[in-house]
């Protein structure tokens, strides 16, 4: 396994060698994180600060992206919203990710009862419109960042599962892992050594494709009152404190639009770029 994180890591480094869009949108990638890293040293003003005299002045030298309702500078909380929106998005990603290759790995190794539960139960979640079905989720948990990603993650961990599942159905049975069954490998050990390695590049991939999905999905959430809540600095909860005053301050809901566009099209650039370095399916 560690030779071929070995060789993966050196794939990606000649992509970012030979693959334009790929070295390209990393850099963007990477400046994003360094923005969201920043942001305390950035932002002119404190995020959460009310000042109630300041309150919805138009974008101006002294406050470039307006202020809100209460005066808070809307920079500098667009600022600590791409710390805030980041992390939560990439908290998501990982535990959708863990979750649903799991139980993909398992049902797809182990087979029998294992795989008819975990795809029955795959096969039910699929059956509703999944925002849907997370806002239910969402709304029945009450409205937190916590419960936004529990409802995003009951919904979207079947896709990974589905994935996961139909990669080890096909790679249990080349020579390779016979030959490891045979020798008396443990099945802990074949997962780890022998089937893991060869479906985390996919995996992996996806999961990048899926971070601007699972942003507008948390942007989403909390728009509708499900996910962040006041006075937390989150795109999506200053889009929805926003909307009411949408024709004498545009500006509150311009900006975090804005950014929840930027940070979408980079990562789904990213995630197709990184198809096309990592895709193991080009090997072939």
């Amino acid at each position: 396994m560690q030779e071929r994180q070995v060789n993966n890591m050196q794939i990606l480094i000649n992509g970012l060698k030979t693959n334009r869009a790929f070295a390209v949108s990393s850099f963007f990638v990477l400046l994003l994180i360094a923005v969201a890293l920043a942001a305390p040293l950035i932002a002119p003003y404190d995020p959460l600060e009310a000042v109630m005299q300041n309150a919805y002045l138009p974008p101006s030298t002294e406050h470039l992206f307006g202020t809100d309702k209460l005066g808070r500078d809307n920079f500098s909380r667009i600022l600590y919203g791409a710390s805030y929106s980041l992390s939560s998005v990439l908290l998501l990603v990982t535990i959708i990710f863990a979750v649903g290759t799991t139980l993909g790995v398992l049902a797809g190794y182990y087979g029998g009862k294992v795989d008819i539960v975990i795809m029955r139960i795959s096969d039910m979640m699929i059956s509703f419109p999944g925002m849907i079905l997370a806002t239910a989720v969402a709304g029945i948990l009450g409205g937190s960042l916590i419960n936004a990603i529990i409802a995003l993650t009951i919904v979207t961990w079947t896709k990974y599962a589905r994935l996961a599942r139909s990669m080890v159905l096909k790679i249990k049975k080349r020579d390779f892992v016979e030959a490891a069954i045979v020798n008396g490998g443990t099945s802990t050990h074949i997962l780890w050594k022998h089937i893991l390695p060869n479906i985390l590049p996919l995996m992996v991939i996806t999961a990048g494709s899926d971070i601007g999905g699972m942003m507008m999905g948390l942007a989403g959430l909390s728009f509708l009152g499900f996910g962040s809540q006041p006075p937390a600095p989150e795109w999506g909860l200053m889009l929805n404190e926003g909307r009411q005053q949408l024709q004498t301050a545009p500006w509150l809901m311009i900006f975090p639009g804005l950014a929840i566009f930027v940070t979408v099209v980079i990562f789904n650039l990213w995630g197709d770029a990184l198809r096309d370095v990592l895709d193991p399916r080009q090997e072939e």
